[in-house]
């Protein structure tokens, strides 16, 4: 009932837009409805800090809409902004060895690969190298809770991970989408134990970043 209550005050802003800034941003934009309603895409609740975060979709668009509340004395939007399109995944790939070959340096379980030669979705060109990749958080989400996450997941195997970055080209590449605004894009941020989580898994990270969406009036 709690999270049900976040998404119907997180909704009532998207329809009735009491804050400047949903305004400014569904006046360039708008979210997708599915069945006469916003659709929500996630909600992120912190029982602890007493906040929460709904993300809605937004039309042709990688980024997303967010709307941040308060949890107590009373559920309400505390502020609402854009949120960034983040994939934060560990890549591994080789031209000498196959997909299988690859799987069998680790414990954990890829969310996608492919072998070399295998045809791209496009179906005109074949992959010149095998490849796996884990990708932990699908979704929209911060990028600090994603690198984390992706770190919990690396962690339970680091040996296998190790095998991965010294014998197949292995560590973390992050491409993120933020929305064009004015110039204003935003950044990534890796607090000291993310780099000291990072440094003992002897990774290296890489950034690939992509203005998109149309300017603020």
């Amino acid at each position: 009932m709690h999270d049900e209550l976040v998404i119907q005050k997180a909704v009532e802003e998207i329809v009735t837009r009491e804050f400047g800034t949903t305004e400014q941003i569904l006046t360039i934009h708008e979210v997708i409805y599915e069945n006469g309603k916003p659709k929500v895409l996630r909600v992120n609740v912190d029982y602890d800090k007493n906040e929460a975060v709904v993300y809605f979709q937004i039309k042709d668009e990688k980024f997303y809409l967010a709307v941040y509340l308060d949890t107590k004395p009373d559920i309400a939007v505390r502020w609402v902004g854009m949120q960034a399109y983040h994939s934060v995944y560990f890549s591994a790939s080789s031209d000498e060895m196959s997909y299988e070959q690859l799987c069998r340096l680790t414990t954990l379980v890829p969310t996608d690969g492919w072998n070399k030669g295998d045809m791209k979705k496009s179906g005109n060109v074949a992959y010149r190298v095998s490849k796996l990749m884990f990708e932990p958080d699908l979704g929209p989400n911060a990028f600090e809770t994603k690198i984390s996450r992706l770190l919990d997941l690396l962690e339970t195997d680091k040996q296998g991970i190790a095998q991965l970055a010294n014998l197949a080209n292995g560590y973390i590449q992050v491409a993120t989408v933020f929305h064009n605004g004015n110039t204003m894009l935003g950044g990534h941020h890796l607090d000291k134990s993310t780099i000291s989580r990072l440094a003992k898994l002897n990774l290296e990270i890489d950034f690939d970043e992509y203005a998109e969406g149309n300017s603020f009036m």
